[in-house]
């Protein structure tokens, strides 16, 4: 497929003449841009939905998650892969990344990486990727031989497949189960796909694994309460949680998140229904730790 072809490779009409706008005229045009992704995104709900169903369905079965990626791609599957376990309190290997080039990628470009289909998929078997987990594949271009080489092994093991570019019909689709093309359109600077479809592709991972884990019973509300406070910030934010829930003071979160070792979920299970701790562990066990469900159970 002849680079230029791609919507994500042509040029922009609104930004011909970068070179010699002003620096607030240049800023404008990148707004302007930006304001589009949002819109790009929306379209394609209906195939992240379905992104977000599969990948749910792989974790609540004791499968994975992974992101496969080059460049840019990559480093977006790290960010979102990374903030899974402080967040959630996941175990590292649930959500992770598979990046061309490997983790030195991350901080320096490793050239030659990202078109080396047969790693892709060598790289992912490494991982003992088995049909239980989920593959997401993502390339703006959409054809990016590395995480279509992936796609392509984790096809054969029988793995669901998502493909995450932002051209119309790209290649990589057809190694994909479910296709997400989100059509942001040309970047302000000609090809470079770290702007608009990269935005438009954080927005998408943070969607899937987000969704996922409040599907996981890992959100209560809107508050994270499946949170890791392994810090003095997250301590805190522990602390409001349980008083912004439950209503109690500063002092008593404190005294109950002590009992828990800072879990969360059981300090409001134990005070939302009044048990003590291991009353509310079994209940949080019971409902899948589902905490809406558990105070329901004791109730």
């Amino acid at each position: 497929m002849e680079l230029s072809k791609l919507t994500t490779e042509k040029r922009n009409q609104q930004s011909m003449n970068l070179d010699q706008m002003s620096t607030l005229e240049i800023l404008k045009t990148i707004n302007t841009e930006d304001k589009k992704i949002a819109g790009a995104v929306e379209l394609v709900l209906p195939q992240i939905d379905i992104a977000v169903e599969q990948a749910y369905k792989a974790l609540a079965g004791g499968g994975r998650l992974f992101y496969i990626g080059a460049g840019t791609s990559g480093r977006l599957g790290v960010i979102d892969a990374s903030e899974c376990p402080p967040t959630f309190m996941t175990p590292p290997e649930m959500v992770q990344t598979v990046m061309a080039g490997g983790s030195d990628a991350f901080f320096n470009a490793v050239e030659g990486s990202e078109d080396n289909e047969v790693q892709g998929a060598a790289d992912l078997k490494e991982h003992h990727f088995t049909a239980k987990d989920v593959a997401i594949g993502i390339t703006a271009s959409g054809r990016t031989p590395y995480p279509i080489g992936a796609l392509k092994y984790a096809q054969e093991m029988g793995a669901y497949t998502i493909s995450l570019s932002c051209n119309e019909n790209a290649l990589i689709s057809a190694y994909a189960a479910c296709a997400i093309e989100v059509l942001v359109g040309p970047e302000v600077l000609t090809g470079s796909t770290r702007m608009k479809a990269a935005t438009s592709h954080k927005m998408i991972l943070n969607m899937i694994s987000t969704t996922a884990m409040i599907k996981l019973g890992k959100v209560y509300e809107n508050l994270m309460v499946d949170v890791h406070a392994s810090n003095y910030k997250l301590k805190e934010r522990a602390k409001h949680t349980l008083m912004e829930v439950t209503k109690v003071s500063y002092e008593e979160a404190e005294r109950i998140l002590h009992l828990t070792n800072y879990e969360v979920k059981p300090a409001i299970v134990m005070l939302e229904a009044s048990v003590n701790l291991h009353q509310a562990q079994v209940a949080i066990g019971l409902n899948k730790g589902y905490v809406r469900n558990a105070i329901r159970y004791l109730s």
